[in-house]
């Protein structure tokens, strides 16, 4: 794709975002009264959204103009927490972290696969070096340290005579068949001989001929009946055609293209960046003076009005109010001097109005209190209301931008996409008269007082300070608050040297590799008609995936959205073994470029011994996790660290040593620390169930996978350990036996089936169902009782109290409602 065509994009996506913001404030306006309407508005507004962030994120690591990257920029960042903040209003309504919008797609004509929020390149774009001198540095420590071991296959060593026994079979083994061969060869000879001795001269050519024919022409038949089959399933597109899974020309062609438009990207930004500073310097050098002599002369006149007009000089406005601009904001002089007349009169007023506040306070107290009252019974009566958004302004505020600056913009000079710099003059010229402002009040202000000295004959008496009052005890017990607030264990250590004892010690680790696009799944397409019978759905795995990517990578990946959007501190993620969960956390962080710290019971078992050691420990990842953030820290099998009852074997590792300590740790954590804090669990059971609740903000359950994903999963799983899907391999047969197993089984199964010597083989025999079903016949499936448990646990949940208690309410209400309508068909009869 052109520029042009980015830039059409652009605008398109701007007038849709235009539309929706003003959909948006007319129901705020006026909100909907029924629950039902009230999720389908916010679902409705959600869906937009996805579909406006999808576009945008493609527009801005696709467009080359630098300074239009800086508005899609903020934008993009507006309508991601939007979409946080509508995720959370969501979850506040219908008690569930997951939600279905089939009958809502339907609606707006969309596929589910649109619903898929995609991760910007710019979380890793942007900090590409970072992230590469990091790995750098923790390739060396760990090759350093000796812990960098690679996976190496020992084999054990053999006796002398059976390595020779093992030899001399194996080629008296070759020699045998070499010699059946030759003998099979001698035997066809003497076979051909002896049919030739019995038939002699009789043999007729033609009929030989015409045998050689029938068989060639049958073959041939068959090869064109089998070619046309295979065309017509391919019409009726229940075949894939045959370069289908090939990547074609245009695709590569378009991604040497994007790689050349980042390119571009970087030189237009560097321009831009050299263009910043030599435009306000040629300025300075042109307009500075100017500017400077003007200011001067505005503000002298200033002095000798205020003097003619109030008899006295006035006193220059401090630096923190912002000096002569405070004067000078879009104000005539005769404006200025009535501000000033107005300002000494309000004072003598307030004067008296604080002698009549005193008797004010206590009927104000009382009246506060009834109001409290009040207020309280209100709110009961209030229906449903959105809260506030932080991310409307900003987006509108970008909105704004767009219009008056970009929507009507004549760029036919520039079709290169390199900046504009009258934009940089109007922007730099701003910057420019705020510095020499300052400047000129620093000279200003000292003429003023020379002014005063010489004309007036004042004296400016310098102002004391007022000592605060000292209160012994409340001083002395604040002071020490404070001191054990501020105080840092390892002030007298650098990062680097933190870091590195981290890296040995094996509580930083390197995150495996691994896309969030690799966790494979298939949508849920019942959800709503399951809901809408009372029957709760279990959530599909691209469902969690969605959730991964809302609450884990995007706060992560921008420090804007993370500052301002509701703050996920902790996730928790629970499943039975292998559906995924530790993929899930290496995904976060191969994403996002985020550190891991694995403080796993097992792993923190003997290291930092004590009380004061465990302090030292956390304090320590706390501070290399929040000077190298975004940082994940990961509690593997996170119910040892709450266990109701600590096993006899386990005691020894003292499990429970983070308990106590983590809460403190969450309360650390400000909004603009991106730190998550990420436990999985196979057996949350138990836990003890309190505290575990109150660490972990956000609960996601991880299913075992269904139908529709284990078809997808199979056929995934086969193509990348390099297998074949031929017509003999029923891969629906093989979804449909494997009910129960997980990921992790599939991917273990496949493994074990293609091994090298089968993946040569499959040219002549190709791959069946039945050999991963016999491999699969030793595993354990996950039972639907299993299944059941972690639904059971859930349900006690404190979201999953509130969803039981909020459906307990609504069948009773229809219950009650059924009631009154049978009564008054009664009556009527």
């Amino acid at each position: 794709m052109s520029n042009a065509m980015y830039n059409k994009m652009w605008y398109q996506t701007q007038e849709a975002l235009n539309s929706l913001l003003d959909k948006e404030s007319q129901k705020m306006i006026e909100p909907p009264k029924n629950k039902v309407f009230i999720f389908q508005m916010l679902a409705t507004f959600y869906i937009k959204y996805v579909q406006i962030f999808r576009n945008l994120e493609n527009v801005y690591d696709q467009i080359v103009h630098p300074q239009k990257r800086i508005l899609i920029r903020k934008i993009l960042d507006g309508v991601m927490g939007r979409i946080l903040e509508l995720k959370n209003e969501m979850v506040e309504l219908e008690l569930t972290e997951f939600h279905y919008f089939d009958d809502i797609l339907q609606d707006l004509k969309l596929a589910p696969q649109q619903l898929d929020i995609p991760i910007p390149k710019y979380f890793l774009k942007e900090r590409l070096d970072v992230i590469r001198g990091r790995e750098r540095i923790l390739a060396q420590i760990l090759t350093e340290s000796g812990l960098d071991i690679p996976d190496v296959k020992y084999f054990k060593s053999l006796p002398l005579e059976q390595a020779t026994k093992f030899i001399q079979i194996a080629e008296r083994a070759r020699q045998g068949r070499l010699r059946a061969l030759f003998m099979k060869q001698i035997y066809l000879q003497e076979y051909r001989a002896r049919q030739s001795k019995m038939l002699g001269d009789k043999a007729d050519t033609s009929i030989a001929a015409l045998r050689i024919q029938k068989v060639w022409r049958g073959f041939h038949q068959c090869k064109k009946t089998a070619r046309e089959r295979e065309e017509e399933m391919i019409f009726l597109g229940m075949n894939p055609p045959p370069l289908f899974n090939e990547v074609s020309a245009t695709i590569k062609q378009a991604e040497k293209v994007n790689c050349l438009r980042s390119n571009v990207q970087m030189e237009h930004e560097e321009n831009y960046q050299e263009a910043m500073i030599t435009i306000k310097e040629d300025l300075k050098l042109i307009e500075g003076q100017d500017f400077k002599e003007s200011l001067k002369d505005q503000i002298r006149q200033w002095f000798i009005e205020c003097r003619n007009l109030t008899g006295t000089f006035p006193d220059y406005p401090e630096p923190e109010e912002g000096g002569s601009a405070i004067i000078f904001s879009d104000k005539t002089p005769e404006q200025v001097i009535d501000d000033i007349i107005v300002s000494q009169e309000e004072e003598e007023k307030n004067k008296k109005k604080k002698q009549k506040q005193g008797k004010e306070r206590k009927d104000q107290k009382k009246e506060k209190a009834q109001k409290a009252t009040k207020e309280k019974a209100k709110e009961e009566e209030e229906e449903w209301k959105m809260s506030p958004s932080v991310f409307l302004h900003s987006m509108e505020e970008g909105n704004n931008l767009y219009k008056d600056t970009w929507m009507n913009k004549d760029e036919s000079w520039n079709f290169v996409q390199s900046y504009d710099p009258e934009m940089i003059k109007q922007e730099k010229r701003k910057e420019l008269e705020t510095e020499i402002r300052l400047q000129v009040d620093e000279l200003m202000r000292q003429e003023l007082k020379n002014l005063k000295l010489a004309v007036n004959r004042e004296k400016e008496l310098p102002v004391k300070p007022k000592k605060a009052k000292k209160v012994k005890g409340k001083d002395k017990v604040k002071r020490g608050k404070k001191g054990k607030k501020d105080k840092d264990l390892t002030a007298d250590r650098t990062i680097e040297s933190l870091y590195k004892e981290l890296v040995e010690e094996g509580l930083l680790i390197r995150a495996p590799k691994v896309n969030l696009s690799d966790y494979i799944g298939e949508y849920s397409y019942l959800g709503t008609t399951l809901r809408q019978v009372a029957i709760e759905p279990m959530p599909s795995l691209l469902d969690v995936r969605q959730l991964i990517t809302l609450y884990g990578i995007l706060p992560l990946g921008s420090a804007a959205v993370h500052e301002k959007a509701p703050l996920v501190k902790s996730l928790l993620l629970a499943g039975p073994s292998g559906v995924g969960k530790k993929m899930l956390v290496h995904a976060i962080c191969t994403e996002t470029g985020a550190n891991l710290f694995n403080l796993s019971a097992a792993n923190i078992a003997g290291k930092y011994p004590g009380k004061t050691g465990l302090q030292v420990m956390l304090h320590v990842v706390f501070k290399v996790a929040q000077q190298l953030q975004p940082s994940v820290v990961w509690i593997e099998d996170t119910e040892k660290t709450f266990y109701k009852k600590v096993p006899n074997a386990e005691k020894m590792n003292e499990p429970k040593r983070l308990k106590k300590q983590l809460p403190k740790f969450l309360k650390l954590l400000r909004p603009d620390d991106r730190i998550l804090i990420v436990g999985t669990t196979q057996r949350p059971f138990d836990a003890e169930l309190q505290s575990f609740c109150k660490v972990y903000q956000k609960i996601i359950l991880i299913p075992r996978p269904d139908y529709a994903s284990r078809y997808v999963l199979w056929k995934k799983i086969i193509q990348h350990n390099g297998g074949v899907l031929s017509k003999g391999l029923n891969i629906s047969c093989l979804a449909k036996v494997t009910d129960g197993f997980t990921q992790g089984h599939i991917v273990e199964v496949v493994k074990n089936v293609l091994t090298d010597r089968r993946i040569r083989q499959q040219s002549r025999k190709p791959l069946t169902a039945v050999e991963f079903i016999t491999a699969m016949a030793t595993m354990n499936p996950v039972y639907k009782e299993e299944e059941e448990s972690f639904k059971n646990w859930y349900a006690k949940t404190p979201l999953g109290k509130r969803r039981l208690s909020a459906l307990n309410l609504g069948g009773k209400e229809k219950e009650r409602a059924k009631g009154k309508k049978k009564g008054k068909k009664e009556k009527k009869k």
